[in-house]
């Protein structure tokens, strides 16, 4: 494993490996810490869009290892503007030992991972954010003890998460229902359709594309959502205000899906609109365990990809 740019780069076993080897780092790092096997290795953390989770949970992976990471915002790169990204790529290449991009356009990180000679990994584009599908995988595991068989429920925006969402349950043998606003389908991401129908005929799970949420969450185990107006979509804001609040996770919606359904969101979340307060912090929500999970998964990818376990 070179880079990380998406999920469905690899293998359903090699998805379930960094699974079991994020189990595994957790585990070490409460009970007694994790052995410093990123001792002497830097990641550069080229940031496009501003971050919590990405930039804390990156940076502690590789401290909890004996690592260091190192920031580096958009007015100290330019990607692809004050400089281009593959005089970014090599020049990168000699100082660090890997390189983590959270950028707008997908195909940045992709011109990345071409040039660079170390491990490039996606911490979020457009297209997809495959390091937080890998946190929603660890959190859903944590859960039920696999994914084999659940039927999960994204209620909201077609967007990079949905997708990424898409292709681990493809993956792992979930059912996947989507329930989006007409003009806000996931099949507008023509290419992450493609490959999540065909992944799902490998693992035989079955995907909906639904426009009613209460039909969507019928039966389910999980309920997804996430914001309304992503990074980059604010001159959207008002229109998407007016559509998407009958998207709205709230206690009637969750009441009829399994009992035993968890609600997760990948967060920044903009309580009491996609998400109630009463669901965020009701006994359905897993959005914390959720989002601690970012570190555990990305620390598995981290190994993988610096080839230290």
């Amino acid at each position: 494993m070179k880079d990380f740019i998406a999920i469905s780069d690899y293998s359903a076993q090699e998805i379930q490996d960094l699974l079991d080897l994020a189990v595994q780092l957790k585990k070490e790092h409460q009970s007694k810490g994790n052995a410093p096997f990123f001792k002497g290795k830097v990641l550069a953390m080229i940031f496009q869009k501003p971050s919590l989770r990405t930039r804390v949970s990156f940076d502690m992976a590789m401290r909890h290892a004996g690592g260091d990471a190192l920031y580096l915002s958009p007015a100290e790169i330019g990607l692809g503007k004050r400089e281009s990204i593959a005089d970014v790529a090599r020049v990168l290449s000699g100082y660090v030992d890997a390189l983590m991009a959270r950028v707008f356009d997908h195909e940045h990180v992709v011109e990345l991972a071409k040039w660079a000679s170390v491990p490039v990994i996606n911490g979020l584009s457009d297209y997809n954010h495959p390091c937080q599908g890998m946190a929603d995988a660890l959190t859903i595991q944590e859960e039920f003890g696999s994914l084999k068989g659940l039927n999960v429920t994204y209620v909201g925006d077609g967007n990079n998460v949905a997708v990424s969402l898409l292709h681990v349950c493809a993956q792992l043998g979930a059912n996947f229902t989507i329930a989006s606003p007409e003009g806000y389908e996931l099949t507008q991401h023509v290419k992450a359709m493609e490959i999540g129908k065909k992944l799902a005929e490998q693992s035989g799970i079955q995907i909906k594309l639904l426009r009613d949420p209460h039909e969507a969450v019928k039966g389910a185990h999980v309920i997804y959502t996430d914001t309304w107006t992503s990074m980059g979509q604010e001159e959207e804001a008002k229109i998407r205000e007016q559509v998407f609040p009958p998207y709205q996770v709230n206690a009637k919606l969750v009441a009829e899906a399994d009992p035993k359904v968890i609600v997760m969101h990948c967060l920044p979340a903009h309580r009491n609109h996609e998400l109630t307060d009463e669901v965020a912090d009701g006994p359905h929500s897993r959005i914390f365990p959720q989002a601690h999970n970012r570190l555990h998964a990305q620390k598995a990818i981290l190994a993988r990809v610096l080839k230290v376990a």
